[in-house]
């Protein structure tokens, strides 16, 4: 197994900070891997180059930039499970900025500092929140993850934007059961922040127009105005309220909107076809790409998704490379029907 940064874990190691999943658990079950056999190649980025590595700081230094093109004459099968890391991004005036950075290198760089110092009390971020006016741009997990990351380093203040309208608390009548709830959801970032400032961080039905210069080339705020859902503009499914123009400081914006797909060098070097979303295409249950023994599976195959999916994809795609290579297999997949014992 290849992986271009220098601890293996992927998501789980580095997206997500260790109060909410314990950096110690995901090792065991490397650990446990490694003993069944699982050869780890740290800092070896397959498919890769200095220029995409920028974004991996001082460790970039250290990681080796292996051609794929030999891989597929050395291994039998291949499974590209690189995830979808490229984020969506925010191109307002005022983007070039300093102090304005990607949630997942906020949340990376913490964690790694964390593990580096072997969890000690007090260590030193690389990307610090700490007396800062902290807002947080997009309303998902990832976002809950950089609030609560923010808090602990101490932050100033901390708001957190949200596009979309404020949810019910309830079931709305054009949402029934069995559809998704949609409703208003306290995660603990949220909760902390209360706790700690007095109110609920979240803005809804916000729209960030520009980022402001402190004249040092550093963030110093936010131009928004706020948006009205029901009345559509010809340009975007929402228009702006005339008169609810509003600045907000920061010092440090974290963009947590979410994940376009995955890194294309790879796929491109394997001269891979993708989805409209820029997905590798490989058939779920099948997971087979139209290279010869070239598979995929996870956020680079279905897009940015859940845990749970990841482990299910890795498992079908397991059982998939093991049929490929022995003509078939008994490993278990979630889409694959396990043998039901006989009647007795």
């Amino acid at each position: 197994m290849f992986e271009r940064h220098d601890r293996i874990g992927g998501l789980l190691m580095y997206g997500i900070p260790n109060m909410k999943l314990d950096k110690r658990t995901v090792q065991r079950r490397i650990d446990l891997m490694a003993a069944a056999g699982v050869e780890f190649v740290t800092n070896a980025f397959v498919g890769g180059s200095p220029e995409l590595a920028a974004g991996d700081g001082p460790k970039a230094k250290s990681i080796r930039y292996i051609d794929p093109a030999p891989l597929r004459e050395e291994y039998d099968a291949l499974l590209l499970a690189t995830g979808a890391t490229v984020p969506r991004d925010l191109p307002i005036p005022g983007r070039e900025l300093n102090g304005i950075y990607s949630a997942m290198t906020f949340l990376h760089g913490n964690t790694k500092a964390l593990l580096d110092a072997e969890y000690a009390d007090s260590f030193t971020p690389p990307i610090s929140a700490a007396g800062k006016d902290v807002i947080v741009i997009g309303g998902g997990d990832t976002g809950t993850d950089c609030i609560g990351t923010s808090l602990r380093h101490g932050c100033r203040s901390m708001v957190n934007f949200e596009l979309l309208d404020k949810p019910p608390a309830e079931r709305a009548a054009n949402n029934p059961w069995p559809t998704w709830p949609k409703i208003l959801r306290t995660d603990y970032g949220h909760q902390e922040a209360a706790a700690k400032f007095g109110d609920d961080p979240r803005q809804f039905a916000i729209l960030s127009k520009k980022f402001l210069d402190d004249g040092n080339g550093n963030v110093a705020g936010i131009e928004t105005i706020r948006i009205d859902w029901s009345q559509p503009a010809d340009s975007a499914p929402f228009s702006e309220i005339p008169g609810t123009e509003q600045t907000y400081p920061a010092q440090l914006v974290l963009l947590a909107m979410g994940f376009l797909g995955p890194e294309q060098a790879i796929i491109e070097q394997f001269k891979l076809p993708t989805d409209k979303r820029s997905n590798v295409q490989a058939e779920y249950g099948k997971y087979a790409t139209e290279a010869e023994g070239i598979f995929a599976a996870g956020d680079c195959r279905r897009g940015q998704s859940l845990v749970v999916w990841a482990i299910a994809e890795g498992r079908g795609a397991a059982h998939a490379i093991d049929a490929y290579l022995m003509g078939s297999s008994d490993l278990p997949a979630p889409d694959v029907p396990l043998e039901m014992p006989a009647a007795v």
